[in-house]
């Protein structure tokens, strides 16, 4: 082998070593960029800002998936964890939800108490009032004299349900023999001191409580005018 072979044999061991050496460099960039991204999960985005304490629903969020290395070990990654909570602070568009941006929504407010009374099955709005939901109590009352119009009285409105008991059979009143056994459902109220007295004065005096379920983001003023109705004078 002349000198020439030789050197033609030492290019291409070298030629490739270096191919070898190029391969390596390529497949450990590729694997450091695998080990940097990862896997990818399911997160979650404000679509909007959220002002605090204001309550979270799934349709305040948008669905995303990103790399899980570079997702925070408190982020939500399901929905279902929103459900009964209430933001914080305020939540800006385009941030990640987090769990720690988020608390279980209090069941009473400062100034407010639990105040339950018994619902007649028939009255109430059967089976579409849930914990959360925001009602008008609505009660009818006999004239004080007699001779006087009945009337209807709206006495608290957007009263906002904590909790809904089992039905329950209620025996007549001892006073009202002749009256028949009615369901009746045990319905928890987060109110105010004035509006705990009205409700319960009306479980008490009241022939009737209803409960007008108010819909969400509805607007539930009531002039003072329309809180008391009689018939005599619906024109």
């Amino acid at each position: 082998m002349n000198s020439r072979q030789r050197r033609g044999i030492i290019l291409l061991i070298l030629s490739v070593l270096g191919a070898l050496g190029a391969f390596a460099g390529v497949l450990s960039v590729v694997n450091d960029v695998k080990s940097k991204v990862g896997p990818e999960v399911t997160a979650y985005r404000l679509k909007d800002d959220v002002q605090p304490y204001t309550p979270l629903g799934a349709g305040q969020f948008e669905k995303i998936e990103m790399p899980e290395r570079w997702l925070s070990k408190n982020a939500v990654t399901d929905l279902g964890q929103v459900r009964g909570k209430i933001a914080v602070t305020t939540l800006k568009k385009g941030s990640l939800l987090q769990n720690d941006m988020i608390v279980g929504q209090p069941a009473l407010r400062p100034g407010q108490q639990e105040v339950a009374i018994m619902i007649d099955a028939a009255t109430g709005v059967a089976g579409k009032i849930t914990p959360g939901s925001s009602v008008n109590v609505y009660a009818t009352f006999e004239g004080e004299r007699e001779g006087d119009p009945a009337q209807s009285k709206i006495i608290v409105t957007n009263a906002r349900v904590i909790d809904v008991g089992d039905l329950t059979s209620l025996k007549p009143d001892e006073n009202s023999p002749d009256r028949e056994p009615t369901d009746a459902v045990p319905i928890t109220f987060a109110l105010s001191t004035i509006d705990a007295q009205r409700i319960t004065y009306a479980e008490s005096f009241a022939q009737r409580v209803r409960l007008a379920l108010v819909a969400p983001g509805g607007d539930t003023t009531v002039p003072d005018k329309d809180r008391t109705y009689e018939l005599a004078k619906d024109k």
